[in-house]
């Protein structure tokens, strides 16, 4: 069993620490065990009920009385929030982190597809999945998120991306060609598959290399393809050595480049490497190039 702290669950949730301590004090649903040193930790159970909680407090109910419901009475409250057709984007995403929290698959296919339904994949991906993947990531690295939840959540939207991704017809043999792939170093591949599925969408010819491809792999596909725009994602500071033969690599090619992820790696590497920090960018960079 996982135990959460103040900071851990103040993130997840978007409850602040000191309000915790008032319901700690004023109701009997919450009660965090504490260690030898009187520090407040959460478990599972209490962390799935208050993410529970925030949901229900946005939609009008009362913590008064939340507070005399049982665990199912709270979860069935939710459910209904969720089945409803003007459910919010933000109660969607904290029913995502749940999902995440309870690694529970069905509960988050079940938020993917109802999205889907409403505004279609499209807008479900760049308007919710994106933002909570850019969430997921930040609790990640402030270690507000055990490894083994993340791993199943970035896990889980990789194949739904996948599935996505596959559904898309191919485009026709004339349109503009983008070639996709992370460099040496680089391994995080879910954004180059979100960026994949947002070229395929808009009716580019995709060529999908991967992580860690050698600069001198580039140069040699850019030779066989001649692509109209290549797309990387940079994050890893890198070593002065890699930036010189890449970017040898890429100017020589003559073919644009763009680039997500950290924006002063981006900027270290090429000054005439075009950054996009969102999804929307890139959609309107794409949308603006003419397809043949």
């Amino acid at each position: 069993m996982s135990t959460y702290s103040v900071s851990q669950v103040e993130q997840l949730t978007g409850i602040r620490s000191h309000t915790l301590r008032i319901w700690e004090r004023r109701y009997n649903f919450l009660t965090p065990d504490r260690t030898t040193t009187n520090i407040r930790l959460y478990t599972d159970e209490q962390l799935r009920k208050l993410l529970n909680i925030a949901i229900l407090l946005r939609n009008g109910h009362r913590l008064s009385s939340l507070n005399k419901m049982s665990n199912q009475e709270i979860k069935d409250l939710v459910i209904e929030i969720f089945d409803a057709e003007d459910v919010a984007l933000d109660d969607e995403m904290q029913g995502l982190i749940i999902s995440m929290v309870q690694m529970d698959e069905v509960g988050f296919t079940k938020i993917l597809e109802n999205q889907i339904g409403k505004v279609g994949v499209f807008e479900t991906i760049t308007k919710l999945i994106y933002p909570f993947m850019i969430h997921v990531g930040s609790l990640w690295r402030t270690d507000r998120v055990i490894p083994a939840n993340e791993h199943f959540i970035t896990n889980l939207v990789r194949r739904k991306l996948l599935t996505k991704i596959d559904a898309i017809p191919l485009p026709d043999t004339g349109a503009r060609k983008i070639v996709l792939f992370l460099p040496e170093e680089e391994n995080h591949e879910l954004g180059l598959f979100l960026a994949d599925f947002l070229a395929r969408e808009l009716g580019w010819r995709t060529y999908y290399l991967g992580q860690n491809i050698p600069s001198d792999n580039i140069s040699d596909v850019i030779e066989q393809l001649k692509p109209d725009l290549l797309f990387s994602i940079l994050i890893t500071p890198r070593l002065a050595d890699q930036d010189d033969h890449l970017k040898e690599v890429i100017e020589n090619s003559g073919v644009p480049w763009i680039c997500s992820g950290n924006r002063e790696v981006v900027s270290n590497l090429s000054p005439e490497i075009t950054f996009l920090s969102n999804p929307n960018e890139m959609i309107e960079y794409l949308s603006k190039q003419t397809v043949v």
